[in-house]
């Protein structure tokens, strides 16, 4: 029997929310943060709507998660986003002590990796899943934005 709550699920979910903010114009980035198989937290960005640099689809669902379970610590919770964190997300990442971050594509020039942003010493990163979605709704979100300009 195959798990249904695997990761493939949960970054389907986050991919939900990447669409959600491809519909509202914004770059379609979309998170979910998960404990014990249960989605506690839901993002996707919101730069634009906001007009705020920092409101990317992480930051969303970390502060949503923090609500939910009343701290500020993230332990034993999972995040599922579309698009490897950047430095700033990392960063929050980091300080929310978060045991594990899954991610669908890379960000060569931006994310986290190549710019070598520490995660806190005890987070697990995996990358690559449903890579080819997240990273075909990002090329397909500027084909079309270069079409209209």
């Amino acid at each position: 029997m195959i798990e249904p709550f695997d990761d493939t699920y949960f970054m389907k979910k986050a991919l939900q929310e990447a669409e959600a903010a491809f519909e509202k114009g914004e770059i379609p980035v979309g998170a979910v943060i998960v404990i014990d198989n249960r989605i506690i937290a839901r993002g996707h960005n919101l730069t634009e709507t906001l007009t705020d640099v920092t409101a990317h689809a992480e930051m969303q669902a970390i502060t949503a998660a923090a609500n939910f379970l009343g701290g500020k610590y993230l332990q034993k919770c999972t995040l599922y986003v579309t698009l490897e964190p950047c430095q700033m997300c990392a960063g929050a990442l980091y300080w929310s002590q978060i045991s594990k971050i899954v991610y669908g594509t890379r960000d060569m020039e931006r994310g986290c990796i190549n710019l070598k942003t520490k995660l806190h010493p005890k987070t697990i990163i995996t990358g690559g899943v449903m890579e080819e979605e997240a990273s075909g709704l990002l090329k397909r979100f500027f084909i079309e934005k270069r079409n209209l300009n």
